[in-house]
């Protein structure tokens, strides 16, 4: 389920099927420039391609958590600058992360051993 959830937002960038509601202050005038600009295309598709490693499993979940680890922080960095209302998912999202790099740690060596 939790790996559902950066596949289906991010094809919603491009597919649009679930209605973005009005962002207002600081928040939209960021998601705006992220639109405008194009730049929210290529974190949909390190989304995407991230959420289908995540469930593909086994092999390919480093490879999406490597796809995915700026993304996340970028998430947590939004909620906790510009928009407060989505720290709990965006906490729980990074939790949920540090989990499974915690179990995949062993394709992490560099970052684990010293």
């Amino acid at each position: 389920m939790r790996v559902l959830v950066f596949a289906v937002f991010g094809s919603n960038a491009f597919l649009h099927f679930i209605p973005m509601p009005e962002i207002p202050g600081e928040a939209g005038a960021f998601m705006g420039a992220l639109f405008k600009s194009g730049f929210i295309y290529p974190i949909a598709v390190l989304q995407v391609l991230g959420g289908i490693c995540l469930l593909i499993g086994a092999r390919f979940v480093p490879l999406g958590l490597t796809l995915l680890g700026p993304v996340i922080v970028n998430i947590v960095l939004y909620h906790i600058f510009l928009d407060r209302n989505g720290l709990p998912v965006a906490a729980l999202v990074s939790l949920l992360a540090l989990f499974l790099l915690w179990i995949y740690r062993s394709k992490f060596p560099a970052i684990f051993r010293p």
